[in-house]
């Protein structure tokens, strides 16, 4: 990298100290190579910390791997849809993604690798549950309040709103879940993971008005992947058991626990 490089570099780095000192700086003896090394520096330490701050700014949480996954687990699940998601494809074009089945077959350990590939690749991300999100959003009084922490809840690239159809909702979470969705709409990819079909989200918005208008905007451009089978946190707690009774039964003078009769 030359000189004229180097100065490119340290502008869009800002460092306006550096800049206004670069003709004595350059007249140095190898001065390109010390340079270019603390430009490294300071590019890669700037690097890490925003990867830091989206990281907590994401609130995903401890998650597994999607490389831990027992794909041979669920009855049903496009393994190829879902590893096609993690390319981030979808952000492209502000596509929507649904992540649909019963309870603990994986879909918010889906949604938060999406949510985690998504900051690797320098965007924002934000996971939430509907219930914080609604709940959150229902307790404000102030109009004014309420638009900033919808701007709140639009701005990241990809926002993943967990949980959607385990709890039921008045007609004001659906009118505010829908003028999220709508600012969003087009603009920025939304993943919803649920236990419910669209068909049955009148049951999660009984009566509201909105849940068609709603259900549009989520599915427009949408892929949606259904998971089907028995939950996997069942079967890791089982599991568990069954290890932690075979460590006790392999002590010496063990025996195993018999039953009453």
């Amino acid at each position: 990298m030359n000189a004229a490089d180097l100065r490119t570099q340290a502008t869009s780095l800002r460092l306006h100290g550096l800049l206004a000192h670069w003709p004595e700086l350059m007249a140095e003896p190898e001065a390109v190579r010390r340079v270019a090394q603390w430009l490294g520096w300071e590019a890669h330490e700037r690097s890490r910390r925003s990867l830091e701050r989206r990281v907590r700014d994401a609130h995903i949480g401890r998650f597994k791997p999607l490389a831990d996954f027992d794909w041979s687990w669920p009855k049903q699940i496009d393994r190829a849809a879902v590893e096609d998601l993690m390319t981030l494809q979808f952000l492209a074009d502000a596509s929507n993604v649904v992540l649909v089945g019963p309870n603990g077959v994986g879909k918010t350990m889906c949604a938060c690798n999406l949510g985690y590939q998504a900051i690797l690749a320098g965007h924002t991300a934000l996971f939430v549950t509907a219930g914080q999100l609604l709940g959150d959003l229902a307790a404000l009084d102030s109009d004014s309040t309420l638009r900033r922490r919808l701007r709140h809840y639009a701005a990241p690239d990809i926002l993943l709103i967990d949980e959607v159809g385990y709890l039921s909702y008045s007609n004001r979470h659906a009118d505010l879940l829908f003028e999220l969705v709508s600012r969003r709409y087009q603009q920025k990819s939304t993943v919803i993971t649920t236990n419910r079909a669209f068909a049955q989200w009148g049951e999660v918005f009984p009566n509201a008005a909105c849940v068609v208008s709603l259900v549009d905007r989520l599915m427009h451009r949408a892929e949606v992947v259904r998971i089907e089978g028995s939950s996997y946190r069942a079967k890791e707690a089982e599991e568990r058991m069954a290890a932690r009774v075979k460590q006790r039964t392999a002590k010496p003078g063990a025996s195993p626990r018999k039953g009453k009769p």
